[in-house]
């Protein structure tokens, strides 16, 4: 918008075709078609008084008390809702406009309780500060009736609702329906009767609400307000930072009293997030001061012996001594290192720069092993790069959505909230998933078709998808021609029409009719723009990186890459999953995913880190395990990662881990792992460190200091120290440092640095000399392979060894849940265990009734692997056959019954196939009775040890 100050105004700007002139209060103010006359006058800092208006949700007009005159108008409109034109002439301040909105405040203050001073938004309420800017000093009215006496609706453990207070703006109503899209809040009944009501006037706690604080942030008024604030009192100064739960990355606002976070508010420039939330990122961090953090040192000898808390230089010294011991023993590559998708990449960069410089072997791994690792693998081969292809708002550009193998509302609920939005505008939507998720059915929302397919028939799907577009002469040519290796496509081509892919033909493998399939493939492959998304379903398959490559193939044929609104993007489990990976958390890629053996590769970095590095690819995670049972590694250094739970064939992994001669743990909490270390050195968490976290869209976003480490460190200085004591020196004095070196090693950062990132907000790599302010959309004119073209590969279907029989019925797949997170580590110890305190299994009524068993029994179930007991949810969200649990509580042994099956390319465990067989039962397993008892011995031996101190 562009505003002339000068009262003569001349000549009238000439209205364009999407911008007009007007004038306000004497101003001449130009602006774009479609915006509000409210603003306009903002914009050249006029501030009409508001109370039902904000910038987040669509305008409303229900206060009044933004009206304005407008020369030749009736009336007084509401500024928010009247939309500027040509030549308008408004008046926002007068008298007359003054005496209404006073009168409109008073009668609002007179149905509100007389406690200002006193209340939990004093200083923080736009009730109060509209009062004062209408000039509000008396209430003339003593109303016979009022809402003073309404009840307080406690049942939320993060914020109250007090409707006493409430003066019915609806802004958290249309915040819930327009931000969120879970259409939990209503106005029940009309008039003076009218309250904002939760579900049909149920409780928070009772009602679909899904505590993602948009209502909290959206409330003028003390109505809705945080328990935290209520608390302590307003908070007094903020830090920008970078959520550490998902992959979404939203940004926060920490705000603090003193060092005290009080409440994270989603900043409104957030460029991943928006302003808004999830339950997890907006309220569940009381984690980072929770009671078991432990902030001190601890060594033992045996996992039998108590723990000794010692210094830091006791630690670090015991640390070091042992993996030399071990080296000298049984070799270099006798010890290795896992980095952190929790970490920052600076902390994840030294982790493995550690390992590949000090250690002197590429025995570095990561989670990404047991999640995205064939998204790696998979789009390297297709597209040359590691990463999804777009930002994520290109959703609001697509046409047609499909989801596969991935539940957004509960997994990046924040941009499930955007896809819902992008829904409700129109865009179609295909789910290809066993299981029933929210977005098939969900307010306002239903999928055009859910091909509800067997888990472990996911190239069968992809192929058969593949076919119609084929066969049907759905293939974008021109793209094909232009874009691809031709060669390589008309191999694929050929393969896939052969008619075993037909939909006709996989139906009897997939389980899915051949006519969705078909109908599924032309909207895909028609629609303008198509964007795939898919998550872990696609991943952790036995042919997890075919799947993906399938995609890819899918996405090549129809021309959906290179724009908004298309693309081929996995959604990341984990905050900085992406970042582990870019940083060289491979132990066949350093840095920039470039193979240890590459010549140029290997002279950069050794001539950089002042050693010869080895060029012979390292263990990963499944094989450290194999070697430490056959006693060839004996040392582990673990940073942030919890694999003692969340890796599949628990018992597998225990047997490991006791094998080894020294496991040195870096967390926060004694975790599962941890239960089986020799050094514990503690970790902090996000609210104590600076550094970067990448997002799914590949968007490098600030992470920031808000309190000083517990422990007195932050993880990047534990792991310098520990590579100073093991004789490999490193003297960063700030992350920052650690950024440089990585921008000046990793072409796809050369020209990421702090600065840039604090003027931007967020940087999405490549950030380089042609893309100086990063890369939203990939792969716009060319692909990042050596030629440029994108490349076709065949996707043979190879079934899963794991099979259903008589014993093992059925299949067990696994997933996630709103409130908890991963390994539940940081979600247990907050409030989230309100709505979910433990690990279900949802079977289908009919495999139930066939077992006798109703919602609440405990259950058994058993694989190949073991043998675990949880109690069951009877439900049609899963298919008769399958059946489904989440792993966010150890004492639950998801991963006990998840078998040794992995992905061919990358060992992606397979957790989303076990066969099993349920029966109701009355007791634990035995692996819980021991899980139990070793627990209980691990906890008082750290009892032990802490008295002793």
């Amino acid at each position: 918008m562009s505003i002339n100050k000068e009262k003569d105004f001349g000549t009238p700007a000439r209205a364009s075709d999407n911008m007009v002139t007007l004038e306000i209060d004497g101003f001449q103010v130009t602006a774009p078609v479609g915006t509000s006359v409210m603003r306009a006058a903002a914009s050249i800092g006029i501030e009409i008084p508001k109370l039902c208006a904000t910038d987040s949700i669509e305008p409303f007009g229900s206060c009044r008390l933004c009206v304005v005159q407008i020369e030749g108008g009736r009336g007084m409109p509401a500024s928010c809702t009247t939309p500027v034109s040509e030549g308008l002439k408004v008046v926002t301040q007068n008298k007359k406009l003054a005496d209404v909105r006073r009168g409109i405040m008073e009668l609002y203050i007179s149905d509100h309780p007389l406690d200002c001073l006193t209340c939990s938004a004093n200083g923080d309420c736009e009730l109060q500060d509209m009062a004062g800017a209408v000039g509000l000093r008396e209430v003339r009215y003593n109303p016979v009736e009022t809402h003073l006496n309404a009840v307080k609706d406690q049942s939320n453990p993060y914020f109250s609702f007090d409707p006493s207070k409430c003066i019915v703006c609806s802004r958290c109503v249309r915040a819930c329906e327009e931000t969120q899209g879970t259409f939990a809040l209503t106005i029940d009944g009309r008039g003076f009767d009218s309250k904002v009501s939760p579900g049909q006037n149920e409780a928070f706690m009772d009602s679909e609400c899904v505590s993602c604080g948009a209502c909290v942030q959206a409330c003028p008024t003390a109505t809705l307000m945080e328990k935290t604030v209520i608390d302590n009192g307003q908070p007094e100064h903020a830090i920008v930072t970078t959520c550490a739960y998902c992959g979404v990355g939203c940004s926060f606002r920490a705000e603090m009293k003193g060092e005290q976070v009080i409440r994270m508010v989603p900043a409104k420039d957030g460029k991943a997030n928006h302003g808004h939330s999830c339950v997890k990122g907006r309220f569940a961090f009381g984690y980072a001061t929770h009671k078991d953090r432990i902030t001190k040192p601890m060594i033992r000898a045996s996992i039998n012996d108590a723990w000794k808390e010692v210094s830091w230089e006791e630690a670090i010294a015991y640390a070091a001594s042992e993996l030399k011991r071990i080296q000298a023993k049984y070799g270099k590559d006798s010890i290795g290192g896992l980095t952190s998708s929790r970490c920052t990449n600076e902390e994840t960069y030294l982790v493995q720069k550690l390992i590949r410089a000090g250690f002197g072997n590429n025995n570095v791994d990561t989670c990404a092993r047991v999640c995205h690792s064939p998204t790696g693998y998979g789009l390297k081969q297709t597209f040359g790069e590691s990463s999804g292809t777009q930002d994520f708002d290109s959703i609001m550009k697509a046409d047609v959505i499909v989801v596969m193998g991935v539940n957004p509302t509960d997994g990046h609920p924040v941009f499930g909230s955007m896809m819902k939005k992008r829904l409700r505008q129109g865009a179609k939507l295909i789910v290809i998933d066993p299981r029933e998720i929210d977005l098939v059915k969900t307010p306002h929302v239903k999928a055009d078709y859910h091909l509800k397919l067997r888990p472990g028939t996911n190239v069968a799907l992809v192929n058969a998808l593949a076919h119609v577009i084929v066969t049907e002469n759905l293939v974008d040519e021109a793209f094909v021609n232009a874009r691809c290796d031709v060669a390589a496509f008309n191999k694929w081509r050929t393969f896939i029409a052969d008619a075993r892919h037909a939909p006709e033909a996989t139906e009897s493998i997939t389980g899915v009719p051949a006519a969705e399939i078909r109908a599924a493939a032309r909207l895909y492959a028609t629609a303008d723009n198509s964007a795939f998304h898919y998550g872990l379903g696609v991943t952790e398959h036995s042919q997890g990186s075919t799947t993906v490559i399938g995609i890819a193939n899918l996405a090549m044929a129809t021309g959906n890459l290179g724009r908004e609104g298309v693309g081929v993007n996995p959604l990341r489990g984990q905050n900085n999953v992406q970042g582990s990976c870019d940083m060289g958390s491979f132990p066949h890629e350093l840095p920039g995913y470039r193979h240890v053996s590459d010549p140029a590769t290997h002279a950069l970095f050794s001539e950089a880190w002042q050693t010869e590095l080895s060029t012979n690819p390292g263990l990963r995670i499944p094989n450290m395990f194999e070697a430490a049972l056959d006693g060839s590694f004996m040392g582990l250094y673990c940073e942030g990662e919890d694999i003692a739970q969340s890796d599949p064939d628990i018992k597998h992994v225990h047997a490991a881990l006791r094998a080894m001669e020294c496991v040195i743990v870096q967390d926060i909490f004694l975790n599962e792992t941890a239960k089986f270390a020799h050094v514990f050195l503690p970790g902090a968490s996000f609210l104590e460190k600076t550094g970067t976290f990448t997002n799914a869209e590949r968007r490098i976003s600030p992470v920031r200091q808000v309190m000083r480490p517990l422990a007195g460190y932050a993880d990047w200085e534990v792991t310098q120290l520990l590579s100073n004591a093991l004789g490999y020196p490193m003297n960063y004095s700030h992350p920052s440092e650690i950024m440089d070196e990585i921008a000046r090693l990793t072409p796809s950062f050369n020209g990421v640095s702090y600065e840039k990132i604090d003027e931007l907000g967020s940087i999405q790599w490549p950030c380089n000399e042609e893309a100086p302010e990063g890369t939203p959309v990939m792969h716009t004119d060319h692909f990042l392979r050596d030629n440029g073209k994108g490349l076709f590969m065949l996707t043979e279907y190879v079934p899963t060894i794991e099979k259903v029989t008589p014993m093992f019925p059925l299949i067990l797949t696994t997933g996630r849940i709103l409130s908890q997170y991963n390994v539940g580590a940081q979600t247990r110890r907050t409030d989230n265990v309100a709505w979910h305190s433990e690990d279900r299994l949802e079977i289908h009524s009919h495999d139930a009734e066939d077992r006798g068993i109703v919602t609440g029994d405990w259950v058994g179930i058993k694989s190949r692997a073991g043998e675990t007991v949880l109690r069951a949810s009877v439900t049609d969200r899963v298919q008769p056959g399958v059946v489904y649990t989440t792993f966010h509580f150890p004492e639950s042994g998801a991963n006990v019954i998840t078998t040794d099956n992995s992905d061919w390319a990358t060992n992606c465990p397979e957790y989303k196939v076990t066969a099993v067989q349920i029966t109701k039962v009355h007791q634990p397993s035995e692996w819980q009775k021991s899980y139990r008892d070793f627990t209980e011995q691990q906890l008082e031996l750290l009892e032990s040890g802490q008295q002793h101190a």
